[in-house]
């Protein structure tokens, strides 16, 4: 059982994934996980990405016979079910969620503000950071991403918390997730990628002691106020999205740039 969603470097989360991470041991985990440096492990991608064919084949080994997986709506609430064989109702799956929640743009904006989807999306740094992975699809390079999530649970990920404060720059997190994956060091590598293609600034009730000085973001007390700064960096005449459910959408620029 489980629910078919975008998912960040599976492509999508369901079907294989009950049993590869689901079910598999650790060191499995880690060699599939690891795989998440390779260009097509990302959001929405199944064709030639390694982590999703690694979990098929784990999938395959473990002779699944049946799975039950939903879609659910921003609300929790169940849209469809799918059941039958694994590969057969986790693709069909994945046409739902294409059909509900890929978002086709016209261009790439200076500034995208978003918002994880209110809680429990929005409940740490670790969960919201879903919004900023797809607002990066849609801003421009050296533009402005305005992250509005509260976070009342702070970071909520040690291991992301520790490689943030050991690890300097990108190529060091890499190294480290080539060496030995540890399940949270790698939205350290997420967010320094980000913070290479876009300043973040962030809404929230997090410290501006561990925003700023742990995970280098930008902090202001207001959506308008972090509106203010962008502007002032990216200019008056900038372009602006709004993603209200940035955890759950997938936008992509369907004009040629």
């Amino acid at each position: 059982t489980g629910d078919v969603c975008f998912h960040y470097y599976a492509g999508y989360g369901g079907g294989r994934k009950s049993v590869l991470p689901g079910v598999a041991g650790e060191e499995t985990i880690k060699a599939n996980h690891a795989m998440l440096l390779h260009p097509n492990a990302r959001t929405g991608v199944l064709d030639g990405n390694p982590v999703h064919e690694d979990m098929v084949e784990a999938a395959r080994m473990a002779k699944v016979d049946f799975i039950l997986n939903v879609v659910l709506n921003s609300k929790g609430e169940i849209v469809r079910a799918f059941a039958g064989g694994m590969e057969q109702a986790f693709y069909e799956g994945v046409k739902l969620v294409d059909e509900m929640y890929r978002i086709p743009v016209d261009r790439r904006a200076d500034i995208v503000v978003v918002s994880p989807g209110g809680y429990p999306a929005d409940v740490n740094l670790f969960q919201a950071y879903k919004g900023v992975d797809s607002a990066l699809e849609v801003v421009k390079r050296g533009g402005v991403i305005i992250l509005a999530a509260e976070c009342p649970e702070g970071h909520g990920n040690q291991v992301f918390y520790d490689w943030m404060v050991k690890f300097k720059d990108l190529k060091a997190v890499e190294r480290e997730i080539r060496r030995n994956f540890v399940l949270g060091g790698h939205k350290a590598y997420y967010l320094m990628k980000a913070l290479q293609k876009a300043q973040i600034i962030l809404v929230s009730a997090m410290p501006d002691y561990y925003a700023v000085n742990v995970f280098r973001l930008k902090t202001a007390r207001t959506v308008n106020e972090a509106l203010n700064e962008a502007f002032k960096i990216v200019g008056e005449n900038a372009k602006v999205w709004v993603m209200p459910y940035g955890n759950f959408t997938l936008p992509e620029v369907k004009a040629s740039e």
